[in-house]
């Protein structure tokens, strides 16, 4: 079973392995990130041949959605041979409830120049099998594989992969398998007990550097709560390879 049954052309059946992890009747809103990538690039390709890569994904999270059927729709809002800016939706019962604006590039040989500061992590292999399902429940956190380092609260190296396709029957890129795990990145690392916060994100922005490679995504995470309410949840974005990118979640901290 995938995260998502197609069901039409712009039409999908979140199955239970979105079940979410503050509540399990809704989404965890991961695998919905993923879907809107996979949306994207289906648009672009029907569209055009040049393969434009995805370099920024920025959404906002509008509100929850329970695990049924939703629909996405794409629009080009910055058209361009080298450069586009396009927008995805994904809504439930006619309500919005993410927001996708990716940046996609001109795909260029800079091989000569490629380099980074972003420091590497320790490979899968040299970190520990940790079971999530310890600290969370739901469908899509009892999908996945995770070995984790940790070095702090609020603070760890992890190594996330799942055998859940992403949407049946479709060919998925790298790019939309990787951006489906991502949104994982706050509850990997607990700056305090879920139990007694709660600390659930509003928007995700991811910028890739590269396009992943392989099954497995690394996260070197910090967690971060400020004085008023507010935190972040800071990664940088792993394949076997080496640094890929970074992603950012802005979080609501509350207290119970």
């Amino acid at each position: 079973m995938a995260y998502f049954e197609p069901t039409g052309d712009h039409t999908f059946r979140a199955t239970e392995h979105t079940g979410g992890a503050w509540d399990t009747g809704t989404q965890h809103i991961a695998p919905a990130l993923g879907l809107l990538v996979h949306a994207v690039e289906a648009d672009r390709d029907a569209r055009r041949e040049d393969g434009l890569v995805v370099s920024r994904l920025s959404y906002d999270i509008l509100g929850t959605v329970p695990v049924a059927e939703v629909d996405v729709a794409v629009e080009v809002l910055r058209a361009g041979r080298t450069i586009e800016l396009v927008q995805a939706t994904l809504a439930h019962g006619g309500r919005a409830v993410v927001l996708l604006r990716a940046w996609l590039l001109q795909p260029r040989d800079t091989a000569p120049l490629q380099g980074s500061a972003l420091e590497p992590v320790a490979g899968p292999d040299e970190h520990e099998p940790w079971d999530p399902t310890t600290v969370w429940p739901g469908g899509f956190i009892a999908s996945v594989e995770v070995r984790r380092r940790p070095i702090a609260p609020g603070r760890a190296s992890f190594w996330v992969r799942t055998p859940v396709p992403l949407v049946a029957g479709r060919d998925v890129s790298r790019t939309a398998a990787t951006a489906g795990l991502l949104d994982i990145a706050n509850g990997m690392t607990v700056r305090a007990d879920p139990r007694a916060v709660a600390f659930p994100n509003v928007d995700l922005t991811a910028h890739l550097v590269a396009e992943p490679q392989g099954e497995w995504v690394g996260f070197d995470t910090s967690v971060t709560f400020g004085a008023t309410g507010t935190g972040l949840t800071s990664s940088v974005l792993h394949d076997r390879t080496g640094p890929i990118g970074t992603s950012s979640q802005s979080l609501t901290v509350r207290p119970g």
